[in-house]
C-alpha cells in the first residue's frame, strides 16, 4: 500500500521545552523495522495483504511484503481498543482508548479525519468492503457511521438502532447495559446486524426493514449437550441427560464470532468460562437444505471442568467442509499457564450433534496480546489456515494450515510449536547489535557502478534463500516503491556489527531495505584469538569501498567489498611485528585483505583518513596506531599512557589537500600521503596531536571543563564553510555575553594542563591549519579551538556554550554546499541542531514525540548519521531512520508510490 510511512512532528508538547525547527528542517521518520514492544491490538486487510498492530502508546505498525513497513503516530499517547481496515480502500479506522475515531490515510500517511465520542465506546466494527462502521456505546446505543473518502470526513448517519425497541422486546432496561460486539451477518449484504449485549441478550437486527428478525437471551437457554472439550487420546466428552437444562444465573457475554459462512450459528464466550453455539437456522432468510435440518438448541462447550475458569476473551471461527476450528484464548483454570487453544469442531451432523474432535493447547512465547488469522474469508469453507498471534513484548508468530493440522494428531496436551516468527529486516537482540554506521557513496565516485552491481547481487541471493525456506512469511502487500537504477545520485547503506562478531550490510537508498551481506566473523580458516568476540567499531571509505572491522580483543579485520584481482591472499599482522600471508577462500561476499592483532585492548574507534590511504585505530587503553592501506603493515603505534582513558573520537588532516580523484579507484592513488596531523580525544578529555608520518606527539592536553563531564567527539571544521564574517572569527574580537555564548576568555573553573613537543615548524602549521577549526563535544558543553589550540597552548576559544542537558552523542551533516549543522542527543531524548560554527540552537525534536521512545541505556552506541541529514536508532527491536533536512524528506516524498485500490466487487 505504501513504500514509506513517515510522520510530521505532531505529538503534543510543551513549547517551553522544545523549539521548533527552523523552515529548513523538517523532522520525519523515514522508515521503521520491528514490532514495538508495546504492541497489543492487530488488524488485517484480506485484500491488500496488510497487517496492522495499534500500540499502547499511540502508534500503528503496518507491515507487508518485501520488507515493506511503516508506523503511523496519533498526537495523542492513547491506547487503540479498536483497529480495522476499510478493506481494500487504502484506509485503517482505529478507536483510541479516549474514545476517539481515526481514519488513516496509507498513501499520505496522515489521519484523514478524526471524530471525537462523547461516550465510551464498547463496540466497533467495519461492514466488510464497505466505508461504513457501527459504533456501540455503554449505553446500549447502536450509531452508523460512513467516511467519505472525497470529502475527508467521517459522517455521523442519522440512522441508529432504537434501543427502547428492543427493551420492549426483550422485556428489560438497555439504559446502562453496554454492547459488546456489533457483526454484521455474512450473506445479508450488510442489511442485518448481530448486537450482542454485555447482559447476555442478542439481537439480529434487520436495518433495511427497522425490525427484530431473532432475538436469544441466556434466560431462555435449554442446553441438549454440554461437551468438555478433551485432548487427543483423552476422556470423552461429558453429556447432559435427556432433560433440558436451564442457565439461572446471568451470563455475560465477552467476546463472539460467527461460527458459519451463511450465519446461521453463532459461538459466544462468556466471562465464566463457558463457550456456546447458538442455532440462528431459524431467522427468515433463504435456507439450503443442510441449515434447514439446524435445531434450534444451544449445545455447551468447556475447555476445562473446573468451577473457577479465565473469561473467553477471544474467539475466531475458521469454516472447513465438515465444520472448523475454533481458536479460543481464555477458559483456563483461574492462575493456570497462557495458552492458545485450538479446537476442531464437527457439526455436519447438525448443531445438536456437534463434536469436538480434536485439541491442542499451544504454550505462548509471552503474555497473550491479540490474534487475528490471515485468509481472504474466514467464514468460507476451505479458506486458508494462517493464524498471527501478537504477544507481549513485541512478539509476533505465524502458525501456518500443516503445522496446526500436524499438531491436532498429537498426543501431547501442550505443546511449543514450530512458529514462523516476523521476519526482522534488520537484526537488534537476536544477535544483539553492539555498533552501527550510516554511509553515503556518491556517484561521482569510480566504485559507484561496481558497488551497485554488488548491492544488486546481493538482493537477488537474499531472493533466492528466501524461496528456499519451506514456510514463507504470508503478507505480500504493498509497494516496494522506484526500482534502484545506476544513475541513482547516491548508494546509502547500513552497517551493523554484533555481538557474535558478526557484521551485516543493507541497501538503505531506500526505505524497503534489503540485506547485501552477512559477514561471519571467522576468516577462512585463520585462527584468530577470539574471532566471535563483539564488534565494537567500524569503519567505511566511500572512496575505496573498504570496511574495517575492530572487536573487544583488540583485532581489526580490513574487508574490500569489490575485489580489485582474483587474489584471496591474506595479510596477518600480529603484534610482535610480524606478518604472514595466507591463501583464504572467503566466497562471495567482501574480500577479507588484512588482520591486525596489535593489542589485547579493545578496538574503540576506526577512521579512514587521507582518501583511505589511511586506517586510524583507537583503543580501550588510549593507544592509536596508523596503518598502510595500500601494504597492509602498520606505521606507528602510540606508547600507553597511564592516565589515559579509552579513546572517543579521532580525526586527521593531511597537508597534500588536493581531493583525491574520486574516479580512481584505491590503486590508482599515490602512495604518498604528504604531511599530517591525527587528533586524538579520550573519554577522561585528553586531547592529543599526532605527527601522522612520524608518531610523534605533537601536542597533549588535559582539559577539564566548567562542569566534570566525558569527552564525546571531535570534529574539524572547514572555516571556509563558515557563515560568520571574518573579523567575527578573530579571537581577540570584543563579544557580548549571554546565557547561550559565552565571552572569549577561558573560564575560571576550567584546568588546562599543557604538554608540548614542538618539533613541527610555523609553515607546517599554517599549511595545515590555516582553514581549520576544532570542535570538542562534552557532556556539558561544547568549545571551538583555532589552530593556536594545538600548538601554542592557547586557552581561548572561538566559541563555547554550556548545555543545560547532558548530552550522550552528536554529528554533523551538511545543511546545503556552504552550511553544516551540528545535531547533539541528549539524555532526555532530545536532538538538538545548531548552527556551526556559531552553535546557536536552530530546533530539537523529541523522540517521545516523534517515535514515542524513551532514550534507554547504551543506546547511543548503536546510533549513526549520514552526511545528509539522516539517523538511524535502535530502541530494542525497534529500528527507525529519521531524516532532519526539509529537501531530503521532498526527496523522500516524490518517491512514495500506493498500489492502485480496486473497488470491491
Amino acid at each position: 500500500m505504501f513504500s514509506r510511512l513517515f510522520n510530521k512532528l505532531q505529538a503534543e508538547q510543551n513549547p517551553q521545552d522544545v523549539v521548533h525547527p527552523s523552515a529548513n528542517f523538517d523532522p520525519q521518520v523515514v522508515f521503521h523495522y520491528g514490532v514495538p514492544s508495546t504492541a497489543s491490538i492487530l488488524a488485517f486487510d484480506h485484500f491488500q495483504n496488510l497487517l496492522a498492530m495499534g500500540t499502547l502508546d499511540g502508534r500503528i505498525k503496518v507491515c507487508g511484503g518485501d520488507n515493506i513497513e511503516g508506523i503511523l503516530i496519533s498526537p495523542k499517547q492513547a491506547p487503540f481498543k479498536n483497529l480495522e481496515f476499510l478493506e481494500n480502500q487504502g484506509f485503517l479506522a482505529s478507536v483510541s482508548n479516549d474514545n476517539e475515531i481515526q481514519v488513516w490515510d496509507l498513501k499520505s500517511k496522515q489521519i484523514a479525519s478524526a471524530l471525537q465520542w462523547e461516550s465510551i465506546i464498547t463496540a466497533f466494527s467495519v461492514i466488510y468492503g464497505t466505508s461504513y462502521m457501527y459504533v456501540g456505546t455503554e449505553y446500549g446505543m447502536v450509531y452508523v457511521l460512513m467516511f467519505d473518502s472525497e470529502d475527508r470526513k467521517i459522517k455521523i448517519l442519522p440512522y441508529y438502532v432504537p434501543t427502547n425497541v428492543i427493551s420492549e422486546a426483550a422485556g428489560m432496561s438497555l439504559d446502562q447495559v453496554s454492547v459488546v460486539r456489533v457483526l454484521h451477518q455474512p450473506c445479508s449484504d450488510g442489511n442485518r446486524l448481530l448486537i450482542a449485549y454485555e447482559n447476555g441478550l442478542m439481537v439480529l437486527w434487520d436495518a433495511s426493514k427497522d425490525r427484530i428478525v431473532l432475538m436469544r437471551n441466556h434466560k431462555d437457554i435449554k442446553l441438549k449437550r454440554k461437551i468438555v472439550a478433551s485432548y487427543a487420546n483423552g476422556p470423552r466428552p461429558q453429556l447432559s441427560n435427556d432433560k433440558l437444562e436451564h442457565e439461572e444465573q446471568e451470563k455475560e457475554i465477552s467476546s463472539l464470532s460467527w461460527a458459519s459462512s451463511d450465519g446461521s450459528v453463532v459461538v459466544v464466550g462468556y466471562v465464566d468460562g463457558d463457550i456456546l453455539f447458538w442455532d440462528f437456522s431459524s431467522a427468515d432468510f433463504p435456507q439450503d437444505k443442510q441449515v434447514k435440518t439446524l435445531s434450534n438448541d444451544v449445545v455447551k462447550l468447556q475447555l476445562l471442568s473446573a468451577d473457577t475458569r479465565l473469561p473467553i476473551t477471544v474467539l475466531y471461527w475458521l469454516a472447513n467442509n465438515k465444520g472448523g476450528k475454533l481458536f479460543v484464548y481464555g477458559g483456563c483454570e483461574i492462575g493456570s499457564e497462557e495458552v492458545l487453544t485450538v479446537l476442531s469442531i464437527d457439526w455436519s451432523g447438525g448443531l445438536e450433534n456437534l463434536r469436538c474432535t480434536g485439541r491442542f493447547d499451544v504454550t505462548l512465547h509471552g503474555s497473550f496480546a491479540d490474534m487475528v488469522l490471515l485468509c481472504r474469508d474466514c467464514h468460507t469453507e476451505g479458506a486458508s489456515n494462517v493464524l498471527s498471534v501478537l504477544t507481549s513484548p513485541g512478539q509476533l508468530d505465524i502458525y501456518g494450515n500443516d503445522c496446526l493440522s500436524s499438531l491436532m494428531s498429537q498426543k501431547e496436551k501442550k505443546t511449543s510449536v514450530p512458529t514462523v516468527q516476523y521476519p526482522i529486516v534488520v537484526p537488534t537482540l537476536e544477535p544483539h547489535m553492539t555498533t552501527a554506521r550510516l554511509d553515503v557513496v556518491c556517484q561521482d565516485v569510480k566504485p559507484f557502478k561496481a558497488l551497485f552491481k554488488i548491492l544488486e547481487a546481493g538482493k537477488h541471493h537474499s531472493i533466492q534463500n528466501q524461496k528456499s525456506i519451506a514456510t514463507k512469511w504470508p503478507l505480500t502487500g504493498g509497494v516496494p516503491g522506484l526500482p534502484f537504477k545506476e544513475n541513482h545520485p547516491i548508494i546509502q547503506i547500513y552497517i551493523a556489527g554484533y555481538q557474535d562478531g558478526s557484521v551485516q550490510i543493507w541497501d538503505a537508498t531506500y526505505p524497503a531495505l534489503s540485506l547485501a551481506y552477512n559477514i561471519k566473523s571467522e576468516v577462512g580458516d585463520v585462527k584468530i584469538g577470539n574471532a566471535s568476540a563483539p564488534v565494537s567499531a567500524l569503519g567505511f571509505c566511500p572512496d575505496t569501498l573498504h570496511l574495517s572491522v575492530g572487536d573487544e580483543s583488540g583485532v581489526v579485520r580490513l574487508y574490500a567489498l569489490i575485489r580489485s584481482s582474483n587474489t584471496t591472499s591474506l595479510h596477518f599482522v600480529t603484534e610482535n611485528g610480524t606478518e604472514a600471508v595466507h591463501d583464504t577462500h572467503q566466497g562471495d561476499g567482501p574480500n577479507c585483505k588484512a588482520l591486525f592483532t596489535l593489542q589485547k585492548s579493545a578496538v574503540y574507534g576506526l577512521h579512514f583518513a587521507n582518501h583511505g590511504r589511511r586506517l586510524i585505530v583507537g583503543y580501550e587503553h588510549g593507544q592509536v596506531a596508523m596503518l598502510d592501506i595500500s601494504s597492509s603493515t602498520v606505521l606507528f603505534l602510540t606508547k600507553t599512557e597511564s592516565n589515559t582513558s579509552a579513546v572517543v573520537s579521532m580525526n586527521a588532516i593531511f597537508s597534500d589537500s588536493r581531493s583525491s580523484n574520486t574516479q580512481d579507484s584505491v590503486s590508482d592513488i599515490s602512495d604518498n600521503p604528504g604531511m599530517g596531523l591525527v587528533y586524538v580525544v579520550t573519554r577522561d578529555a585528553h586531547f592529543v596531536a599526532i605527527d601522522a608520518v612520524t608518531g610523534n606527539i605533537v601536542c597533549s592536553k588535559t582539559i577539564s571543563p566548567r562542569v566534570k563531564s566525558n569527552a564525546i567527539s571531535m570534529y574539524i571544521i572547514d572555516r571556509s564553510t563558515s557563515t560568520l564574517p571574518a573579523e567575527k572569527l578573530s579571537p581577540n574580537s570584543p563579544r557580548k555575553s549571554d546565557s547561550a555564548m559565552q565571552p572569549n576568555v577561558q573560564s575560571e573553573n576550567a584546568q588546562v594542563k599543557v604538554e608540548t613537543a614542538t618539533t613541527v615548524e610555523n609553515s607546517y602549521c599554517g599549511q595545515i591549519l590555516s582553514n581549520s577549526l576544532i570542535l570538542l563535544c562534552y557532556e556539558s558543553e561544547l568549545s571551538i579551538h583555532t589552530s593556536n589550540f594545538v600548538f601554542e597552548g592557547s586557552s581561548n576559544y572561538f566559541r563555547k556554550v554550556d548545555l543545560v542537558q547532558r548530552c550522550c552523542w552528536t554529528t554533523i551533516f551538511k545543511k546545503n554546499e556552504k552550511e553544516c549543522v551540528l545535531a547533539l542527543l541528549y539524555q532526555r531524548g532530545n536532538i538538538e541542531l545548531r548552527s556551526l560554527p556559531a552553535l546557536e540552537v536552530l530546533g530539537e525534536i523529541s523522540l517521545m514525540s516523534i517515535l514515542r521512545w524513551n532514550l534507554e541505556i547504551n543506546m547511543e552506541k548503536t546510533i549513526c548519521s549520514s552526511s545528509n541529514g539522516k539517523i538511524i536508532l535502535v530502541n530494542g527491536n525497534e529500528t527507525a531512520c529519521i531524516s532532519l533536512l526539509k529537501c531530503e524528506n521532498e526527496l523522500c516524498c516524490s518517491r512514495c508510490y500506493s498500489k492502485s485500490i480496486s473497488k470491491p466487487k
